[in-house]
């Protein structure tokens, strides 16, 4: 005959003992507020005021191409976050991009990321620390000021 206690250990769910309580914690991060994971809001809003600057100054300058829209938009990437760590929409959004062992990104890391984050598809797969393929090629992470 079977036993409840036969049963009870698939009853009971998954082992959940080595899965993280929050994105970034196996990071070594905090769960929230500064130096926290960036999350998705904040992501989805810097990439969209990024990509508006990018269509209106190729709107005044070349008609609107959708080519020189992308070209603009991976330019603001790899420049402003080569320097300064974070890019127009970053800085509104409170966000910036920091190497994983928390120093600056770099010139290679943001133009690298930069193209991958034209390509769209390294964006949105991300692993569940919220790392995009894009952060993860680099070794970068989008973390909140």
């Amino acid at each position: 005959m079977v036993d409840r206690n036969d049963i009870g250990s698939w009853l009971s769910g998954p082992d959940t003992s080595g899965i993280s309580k929050y994105p970034g914690e196996r990071l070594g991060l905090p769960e929230s507020g500064s130096g926290s994971i960036a999350r998705a809001g904040r992501r989805i809003l810097a990439i969209v005021l990024d990509w508006g600057i990018a269509l209106l100054i190729s709107n005044f300058a070349f008609g609107g191409d959708s080519w020189a829209t992308l070209a603009i938009f991976a330019a603001e990437q790899m420049l402003l976050v080569g320097t300064l760590g974070y890019s127009i929409g970053h800085r509104v959004a409170g966000i910036h991009v920091l190497r994983l062992g928390g120093g600056p990104a770099g010139p290679m890391a943001a133009m690298v990321r930069s193209l991958l984050l034209c390509l769209v598809i390294p964006a949105v797969i991300f692993d569940p620390d919220q790392r995009g393929l894009h952060d993860k090629a680099m070794n970068t992470i989008l973390v909140r000021r």
